[in-house]
């Protein structure tokens, strides 16, 4: 018996809870995200356990386990061997569920056997960016640059603005309402050379 999702999930609902107990982080207005493993999680997790993040972050990741047959991380029984364990680990398997936005990023070029771009563009029903010429660890300035501004972008359009009005004035209140409608539809495959960003919001992570 399989009991992956499971525990992940009663991981991150212990998490959210320290973090909201310790008021760092607003219940209803929590993101998760990772690379690789990280990734993988980050799906299976929007999968499982939505009602816990308002969106999600997944860069790098594999995404359907049947794809790598012969082990991943410390599993080392074959796919014929542990079938149930690689479908029921796979978000692949689960991608009906996954409601809440999902921002995919992955390198073209990713060589890594286990995370290969097929992975990720498995997956492209949610929201793909690929950095061209990237391969497993994406290392060029501009690769960087332009993931932490979708990121960013990310963040703001389905994270930030997710605020109560009992948060905030109706001042504050209308001037988020109006950042968010100056950044527009995210769709992960964005040129920012093509945006204005005089409109954009300053980044709340910076």
């Amino acid at each position: 018996m399989c009991r992956y999702v499971e525990k992940l999930v009663a991981s991150a609902e212990a998490a959210v809870d320290e973090v909201v107990r310790r008021g760092v982080a607003h219940p209803s207005k929590t993101a998760v995200g990772g690379h690789s493993y990280g990734a993988f999680m980050t799906a299976n997790l929007l999968a499982h356990a939505p009602h816990l993040f308002s969106c999600g972050i997944a860069r790098f990741g594999a995404y359907n386990r049947t794809l790598t047959p012969f082990g991943f991380q410390n599993e080392d029984r074959t796919l014929w061997e542990a079938t149930n364990v690689y479908v029921e680990m796979s978000p692949f398997m689960s991608a009906d569920k996954i409601k809440k936005p999902i921002l995919l990023i992955h390198g073209e070029e990713d060589n890594n056997p286990g995370t290969l771009t097929m992975q990720a563009m498995a997956l492209f029903a949610a929201l793909l960016y690929i950095l061209p010429h990237e391969s497993h660890g994406y290392s060029a300035r501009e690769s960087i640059m332009h993931v932490l501004w979708e990121t960013d972008r990310w963040l703001q359009k389905y994270c930030v603005p997710n605020t109560s009005d009992a948060d905030s004035s109706p001042d504050q209140s209308k001037e988020r309402s109006d950042s968010a409608d100056r950044v527009g539809t995210a769709t992960g495959g964005g040129n920012p050379e093509f945006e204005d960003h005089s409109k954009l919001r300053r980044s709340l992570l910076w």
